[in-house]
């Protein structure tokens, strides 16, 4: 297992304004779920859910906003699900049922690691590896970084009201950035690897987020390396309530974004040589 690698952002007040964990005692499985652990170090077990009822379908694999919880998105799972997509929901430490504290180095570490588990499983069950990652918000940090180290293995990333600039959030979330001595390349540095990516890029957004505004979404989008990139504004929706404006046409832009991505890479393949 990879060794963890501690940020210059992992100091107490720092980590107080970014991570707002909820701990919970673990529900009930809902239907479709897999109840999935990945242990990311020696006494640290997240506790994740794989919703895959169809074998040959794509996989999301999502990383969550920064107060949310795996059993949020028990009730979102079904959208995604009834769209022919497989849906997995990756749990953070200190969050929910899973073990330990949070951590900006724990985050992205623990994004790899879990991502390697669940595409070793899908590999050995026969499920689908035609891997989309996908992050909202704070999650959009994961999301970036596993799309900028791992882009053979990944054939798209979607970003949720993600954001370009960390110290300007930090800000907004209530840090003093002028005293930390912290540069964009010291934080999550998400425009510099996403100006790298070159898969498929998709990037939903609310007119109206005041956390996130959508200039940092048109950043992302200009600066980024992929040819294949769209940008969907949702109309009305703030930073959390793009799945409420957006309804319908929310998941149907990620449908229509997975799909051309998968039929043509499929199609790509089939190409008679020359």
């Amino acid at each position: 297992m990879n060794e963890l690698t501690p940020s210059k952002m992992d100091k107490p007040e720092i980590l107080a304004a970014i991570f707002h964990p909820r701990r919970e005692v673990r529900n009930a499985t809902p239907p479709s779920c897999e109840e999935f652990e990945v242990t990311v170090s020696e006494n640290t077990t997240l506790g994740c859910r794989f919703f895959n009822p169809h074998a040959n379908a794509p996989v999301i694999l999502y990383f969550h906003g920064n107060g949310e919880t795996v059993s949020d998105y028990d009730q979102i799972a079904p959208y995604y699900l009834k769209l022919g997509l497989n849906f997995f929901v990756a749990g953070y430490r200190g969050y929910g049922w899973s073990s330990g504290e949070p951590s900006v180095g724990a985050l992205f570490h623990d994004a790899a690691v879990i991502f390697e588990r669940v595409l070793e499983h899908c590999h050995n069950k026969g499920i689908s590896e035609e891997f989309f990652i996908m992050g909202r918000s704070l999650g959009s940090a994961a999301c970036i970084d596993l799309g900028h180290r791992f882009p053979d293995l990944i054939k798209g990333i979607i970003i949720d009201s993600g954001f370009s600039y960390t110290l300007p959030l930090a800000a907004r979330l209530g840090y003093n950035v002028s005293d930390s001595g912290l540069s964009e390349e010291d934080c999550f540095n998400n425009l510099e690897k996403i100006r790298e990516i070159k898969i498929p890029t998709l990037i939903l957004h609310g007119a109206e987020d005041q956390l996130i505004p959508l200039n940092e979404a048109v950043k992302l989008q200009a600066e980024s390396g992929a040819r294949t990139k769209q940008l969907y504004v949702v109309p009305g929706a703030d930073h959390n309530s793009l799945i409420i404006r957006g309804g319908a046409i929310y998941f149907e832009t990620i449908k229509g974004f997975t799909d051309t991505v998968t039929v043509n890479r499929k199609a790509w393949r089939r190409r008679p040589k020359k």
